[in-house]
């Protein structure tokens, strides 16, 4: 397994130093080399599920060929700091010729590329409550959606006793308005408004 550097490192530096095959899926976290497993067993099945469904749902809307899920895709924030591989990533191909390292590198900078951006999340869940919450806002990303299958997050988030939920973010006036859908609750998405899913049929993937 390639050993991070022990210093903190830029984006640059990031992108420089990522292994090529890997693996292990690395992200940098303000800084900071974080190593993150590859999506396997429940957390893979979830992801999965959900890229069938979105992948159906572009087809049905005509966007065949202008929206696409790449296997793979690094978000790039603000911040010289951080990037993301996210879980799901729908990208516009209408736009993302403006994305000057898309070809060479596989990386995203610009909010208008994005369509929407799904992370399904693990047990490091304050990295997608907070702090990529915080930064796929900054950047513009239109609609972010938590899977939080596992009821894994902060009772803040989720409840007391946890529960179960999906998080369906989107960026109103600069700022991302959060709505919570359980159980038999159709998912209500701004980006693929005939989507007939509900959030128990995410959770029943993991089972």
């Amino acid at each position: 397994m390639t050993q991070a550097p022990s210093k903190l490192v830029t984006f640059d530096e990031f992108i420089a130093w990522y292994p090529d095959n890997s693996n292990v899926r690395y992200e940098l976290h303000n800084g900071v080399i974080v190593e993150m497993p590859k999506p396997r067993g429940k957390h893979g099945n979830v992801a999965g599920f959900l890229v069938e469904e979105l992948i159906l749902n572009i087809i049905q809307i005509g966007k065949r060929g202008i929206w696409t899920i790449p296997r793979e895709a690094i978000v790039k924030p603000s911040s010289e700091k951080s990037g993301y591989e996210p879980d799901i990533i729908v990208l516009n191909q209408e736009t993302i010729t403006r994305e000057p390292r898309w070809e060479s590198e596989s990386i995203i900078e610009n909010a208008s590329s994005v369509k929407l951006i799904v992370e399904v999340v693990s047990t490091n869940w304050r990295d997608d409550y907070h702090l990529k919450y915080a930064d796929y806002e900054e950047m513009g990303i239109p609609e972010y959606w938590i899977v939080d299958y596992a009821g894994l997050g902060g009772r803040e988030f989720i409840g007391n006793p946890k529960q179960p939920a999906i998080f369906v973010c989107e960026l109103v006036e600069g700022e991302y308005v959060k709505t919570l859908f359980r159980g038999e609750n159709l998912i209500i998405s701004p980006t693929f408004p005939q989507l007939n899913l509900t959030a128990q049929q995410v959770f029943n993937a993991s089972l």
